[in-house]
Formats: structure tokens, sequence, C-alpha cells
């Protein structure tokens, strides 16, 4: 069965940015028995704790698209988050928004793998994790990676979230 046209666009993705693990060894999609919609599902099937989750939370920021990598662990502060990135609008996108955007859906929304690079910030909380699990582009897959790592291929800067 071939995988599914947003599983291969993370995986293409991150093989083209020689993604590593926390291992040092090339990050690859795994997918899992059934979809996680949530961190503390994510973290469950995985068998690590909820703040190892990346969760990729895709915001309208003054109408742009603005992806936020963040702790399963905690949730965004969007009044903080707006002053401190200088928005006067910062609200959680819609679906479609998120689908017009990211070509994912909600719940499988990866750190990259989108039409086209998005402004990026990643939780510094997720600093505190040798190793980081992030979706894979359809909610039942996910990839194993590193907060240097979630830095370096999607050119996010680090930023307090919550």
């Amino acid at each position: 069965m071939q995988p599914h046209p947003n599983v291969r666009a993370v995986q293409d993705a991150l093989a083209g940015a020689d993604a590593r693990d926390a291992s040092g060894a090339p990050s690859a999609v795994r997918l899992l028995p059934e979809a996680v919609h949530t961190a503390a599902a994510a973290a469950e099937a995985l068998g690590v704790g909820v703040g190892q989750i990346a969760n990729s939370l895709i915001f309208e920021a003054d109408g742009a698209p603005l992806l936020v990598l963040t702790s399963g662990a905690h949730r965004v502060d969007t009044a903080g988050l707006a002053a401190s990135i200088g928005v006067t609008r910062l609200r959680r996108a819609t679906p479609e928004f998120v689908r017009d955007h990211t070509g994912q859906p909600i719940g499988g929304v990866a750190p990259l793998g989108h039409p086209r690079p998005l402004r990026t910030l990643v939780d510094t909380a997720l600093a505190a994790y040798h190793e980081i699990w992030a979706a894979g582009g359809v909610p039942q897959a996910v990839f194993p990676t590193t907060y240097t790592e979630l830095l370096r291929i999607t050119g996010g800067a680090p930023a307090e979230v919550a």
C-alpha cells in the first residue's frame, strides 16, 4: 500500500533536510495503528511523556499563517504570544485555513512538508526533552526528532509560547 501523499511529502521534506532523530539516525515517518488527534493520545501510543509531543498549531496572525510548535504539556498563551511577536490579532485557524496553508488536516499537521514555507515558532519548553515526536502529515503518522532539529528543519525561531 502506498503512503498517503501528505506522509510522502513530510518524508521527502525530512530527507531533503537531512533530518536526524535523537540517536543521529535519519528521521523517518512512522505510522501508528490508529489515528492520534491529541498530544495525550500520541504520547500514550508512543509510550512517552505528553511534553515530548510537539503539537503543530496553526494560527491566523493578522491574516497570515503562523505555525507554533508547542509542547503537548501546555497551552499557547495567545495574548502573550501576539504581544511578543507584534501582531494585533492572533487566533486559532479554521480547519479550512489550516488545510489551505499546510495541505494537511488538523490533528496531523507536520512541522514541514507544506506547499509553501510557514513562519514558525518553536516552543522553548521542548528543549527540555532529548527526543520529541511530531505529526507526519496525517493523524496516524509521527516522526522522532529533537528540539535542535525542529529549529533547523523548519527555519523556526525559539519562543516562549505558554
